[in-house]
């Protein structure tokens, strides 16, 4: 098994901690275009092996031909919104950034699994799978299982018992748009409701749409990284493993929800060759609205960009 990362900052590096931590592959390459930088970072974890007990071939690189043989790559480079600009001017950027990372993975990873990272998330998926044209099942990305955990977490800290109690399930695009599905949230099976109130619920579902940005406002500078690193690599485990797990998965969707030819967050069995199944729940008519809000949205950036010729 080898796994290639795309990105060395830290929401790559934190992955790639994590991922050899996990033993999930044979080999495992950090690769950036900054000279230095994955080699370092990725020197600097590897030196970390006798402590933390790994025997994994970690790398990294400058040169995408390192990519070769890659059964998983994932991919996190990109830059994040900065003061005074726009949306397009970040869509702009990190569609180039995608479009040639994927080209680069077309040519030297050809039967590889794709896992996108790189915001805005749903756009940037639906770039990498036009860009490789590899089939639906393996190219994917990963916002969903973020914001359930970050879901869970606000859950078990509100009731004050363990976070491997809660079940919960959201959807959509990541942010603003995340659709909640309090319905489909238990604690050891006991519905959420019957917990907590709706005032209070409400107010953790707002908190989790606005999870990456409380953690910007109290860092100033940067934003998260151990949360998405660790969500990165669970998807990951799902796959290596060939768990079948059911997690929120950035997937193309074909009919499935009345939608086709657009990527959105869903509930999906994650396996050894990528998405295996998507999971059609049964929507409320408030579910239903919320989330295809959240995917017209989508489909109005997708729209819009293809009339800019960002996308074809």
């Amino acid at each position: 098994m080898k796994i290639s990362i795309i990105g060395a900052g830290h929401v790559g590096a934190t992955a790639t901690l994590f991922t050899v931590q996990k033993k999930l592959a044979d080999e495992v390459i950090l690769i950036d275009i900054v000279d230095g930088l994955p080699q370092g970072k990725a020197l600097d974890i590897l030196e970390s092996s006798p402590l933390l007990d790994f025997d994994i071939n970690l790398t990294g690189s400058n040169n995408y031909a390192d990519l070769k043989n890659s059964d998983i790559v994932v991919i996190t480079a990109g830059v994040p919104r900065k003061p005074g600009m726009s949306r397009i001017d970040l869509l702009k950027i990190n569609i180039n950034i995608v479009k040639s990372v994927t080209e680069n993975i077309k040519k030297y990873a050809p039967n590889s699994i794709i896992i996108v990272v790189t915001n805005p998330l749903d756009i940037m998926t639906y770039t990498a799978h036009a860009i490789s044209g590899f089939k639906t099942n393996k190219v994917f990305g990963m916002a969903g299982v973020l914001d359930v955990s970050r879901y869970k977490t606000f859950i078990a800290n509100e009731l004050n018992v363990s976070v491997n109690n809660i079940s919960a399930m959201l959807m959509g695009g990541h942010g603003d748009s995340m659709v909640p599905l309090p319905r489909y949230t238990t604690v050891s099976g006991i519905p959420i409701n019957e917990l907590l109130s709706n005032e209070k619920i409400n107010d953790i579902i707002d908190r989790t749409r606005n999870g990456g940005g409380e953690i910007v406002s109290l860092l100033k500078t940067g934003s998260a990284y151990y949360a998405p690193g660790a969500s990165i690599t669970s998807m990951l485990e799902s796959i290596v493993k060939n768990q079948n797990s059911i997690l929120p998965v950035c997937a193309y969707l074909n009919n499935e929800y009345g939608f086709k030819d657009v990527y959105s967050g869903v509930p999906a069995i994650l396996g050894k060759n990528g998405i295996k199944k998507i999971i059609e729940l049964k929507l409320n008519s408030n579910e239903k609205k919320l989330f295809n809000n959240s995917v017209n949205e989508i489909i109005k950036t997708i729209d819009e960009l293809k009339k800019l010729k960002l996308l074809t």
